[in-house]
Formats: C-alpha cells, structure tokens, sequence
C-alpha cells in the first residue's frame, strides 16, 4: 500500500505540490488525472523516489522511498518522455533493468517482444513513438515490481496496442496482484480500466475515490424549469455543483443518490426532468469548475 501525508514540493516560486494526502491500496488500477500544470509528473516522480518531497512523508509498504534502494525495487516508472542510450538496442536495456530490478524476467520479455513485434536488435532510435512506448511498458511489466507508476502510458499507442496494453495489466493483476498507477489525460481510457481515481488541481488533490462509488454519487439532472420559485427551491433542496441553461431547460450537475434525487425531483414537479450519468470526464469538468478552472470561460 501506497501512503502520502501533506506532501508539497516547490520549484522557486512556484507550487508543484501542495499539501497532498492519499492512499493507494494493492492489486487495483488507481487512476490519476488533473488540469494542465497540476503536478500529476511531479507527483509520480516523487512517489517512484526521483524527486524528494520538501516535506511531507510518502511510504510504501511502510518504508520511505526517496533514497531508499530496498523500496525502489518494488516500483518502477514510467516516465511520459522516453530516453533511451544512443544506438542502444532493446537487449541493452533489458541488462541496465536487470542492474536495479534483480527480478527481471528475460523470458518473459523475450516472449512479449515477439507478440508485439518488436526486434530486439534492432537500434531504439529507428523505433516510432508508440514503438518505444510498446517497449517502455514491456520491460516495466517484465521488471517484476509490485508497484508500476505510468505517466501518459496510452499516449502514442494505436488503438490494438491500447487494448492489448490494459489486457497485459489485467493479467498482471490477476497473476501476481500488479497496482498500476497511471497518470493520463485521456479520460476515457482510465474509465475503462481504473478501478479508484484521484483529481489532482493546482496542485492538491480534490478527491480520491472508488470511481464505481463516484458514479453513483454524481449525477446530471437535465429539466424544463418555468418559474423562478421552483428553480430557487431546486437551488436550496439539491446539493448542486453546477447549473447551466438554455432558456427553460436547465442542466444540473448534483451530488447525491439516485433514488433520493428522484424522491426530490418528484415533489418539486418540474415540467419535465430526467437523471443521467455522468462519464469521468464530466465529473472532471465539474469538480474542477468548482475550483475556478472554468471551462466555458477558456472557449467563450
């Protein structure tokens, strides 16, 4: 299990991470994702130990990470921009990897390059984009880790690569009880495979939740509202997140269950009302609105 307690770190002036908690528990995939500058990189890094948290405290399996070789082992990271050696051929970095992860499985390796197609002679630098991000995902899994922290992991893949990398995590998780962290700003590829997800903003983390149990507790109220009254008792009777409208049909961002949203939209009687999902990417609309990041103001 992964443990973080009021970590901040600061670059100069500026606020990478601030004061943020969170609790990533094994074998389930946790996704992380946040607006553009939220810290989602810099968190990772910490959590992997390539940056030290200025303060705060992260623990894995109640050991400190940063400078800590004996916890290192037992994490690996992903990073979103790939490096590899000059002229370097996969084989060369299947032997740095077996430097640092005593547990590399080079059968396994050689097996996954075969199925994805990858040569492992061929030099690194002649590789496409999605190419390297391919073999990037292959030696982090054949490493053997407990813990496999992936910045951008789907960015550059096509979408047979996509599928067959989340089918390789399942099984992972399944074989050997793998937790996956994945940053991403593809939302709609962590709905399909995160089991708990984190919102990270400015800097903090606004939430760190089961996204099952998320679902459930956010709705979109979509209704024909004629008189002000009523719209003012919706106001005072939901807890709403957002509002926006179009004349007299009103769509509402609000928190709560089902069944007592339906009890409520019953007594107030609108002309017309339905409940709809929201997708994760519509929760992250809104939750982040609610902290300033204010999508429609960025396009009008």
């Amino acid at each position: 299990m992964i443990e973080v307690k009021e970590l901040n770190k600061n670059f100069d002036a500026v606020k990478a991470i601030d004061n943020v908690s969170a609790r990533i528990e094994e074998g389930h995939v946790f996704g992380l994702i946040g607006t553009n500058g939220a810290g989602k990189s810099t968190f990772m890094r910490m959590l992997s130990g390539v940056l030290k948290p200025d303060s705060g405290t992260i623990l894995i399996d109640g050991g400190e990470v940063y400078d800590n070789p004996e916890t290192k082992a037992d994490i690996l990271y992903i990073s979103d921009d790939q490096y590899y050696f000059t002229n370097g051929t996969p084989m060369d970095v299947v032997r740095l990897y077996q430097t640092y992860y005593p547990k590399f499985d080079t059968e396994k390796f050689m097996d996954l390059m075969e199925k994805f197609g990858l040569e492992t002679k061929r030099k690194i630098n002649t590789f496409s984009k999605g190419m390297k991000k391919q073999l990037s995902v292959i030696c982090g899994i054949c490493a053997n880790t407990k813990y496999l922290l992936c910045d951008e992991t789907f960015d550059g893949l096509d979408p047979v690569m996509r599928q067959a990398v989340k089918s390789l995590f399942v099984k992972e998780i399944e074989d050997r009880g793998l937790t996956p962290i994945i940053a991403s700003h593809n939302l709609r590829e962590l709905e399909d495979i995160c089991e708990y997800v984190g919102l990270l903003h400015r800097g903090g983390i606004l939430l760190a939740k089961d996204l099952d149990d998320m679902k459930l507790n956010i709705h979109k109220v979509q209704c024909v509202i004629k008189e002000e009254k009523m719209l003012a008792e919706m106001k005072e009777k939901l807890d709403v997140v957002t509002i926006d409208n179009r004349g007299a049909l009103y769509t509402f961002t609000v928190r709560g269950k089902k069944e007592q949203l339906e009890i409520c939209m019953e007594e107030l009687s609108p002309v017309f009302y339905e409940l709809l999902p929201l997708s994760l990417e519509e929760i992250f609309i809104s939750e982040t609105e609610v902290k300033g990041y204010d999508v429609k103001a960025l396009l009008f």
